[in-house]
């Protein structure tokens, strides 16, 4: 048997954020786990492929290309390679989702002056 255990723990870039880069695991998918605070995300950013949020607690609003989309608990959304897309948690608790990248490593472009209602 060839599997793999890692503990989340050691994922850990902040105490609210764990990043899974597959190439370091023999994994040909990313995802990060994460949790964030109301009001909080990150900002206008784009992948070369899909990415796809499972949200597992909370409610979070995307806006992807300029268009709002608001989600919670045992949704999943996916986004468009290339489209630009960020998001906020807009509940009055945690968000905690896991976004799935179909990639051995992340792969960013962040995009300073998007505006994120356009």
């Amino acid at each position: 048997m060839n599997a793999t255990v890692v503990e989340l723990q050691d994922l850990a870039l902040s105490e609210r954020n764990w990043l899974f880069q597959g190439r370091d695991h023999g994994s040909s998918i990313t995802f990060f786990v994460n949790r964030h605070p109301p009001g909080d995300g990150p900002p206008a950013h784009r992948h070369p492929y899909d990415e796809t949020f499972l949200v597992q607690e909370g409610e979070v609003t995307f806006t992807v290309d300029g268009e709002e989309l608001v989600a919670h608990a045992g949704q999943v959304i996916v986004v468009p390679a290339s489209a630009v897309h960020s998001y906020v948690n807009s509940g009055p608790g945690i968000l905690q989702k896991v976004d799935i990248q179909p990639s051995p490593e992340m792969v960013v472009e962040w995009v300073p002056d998007a505006d994120p209602s356009a």
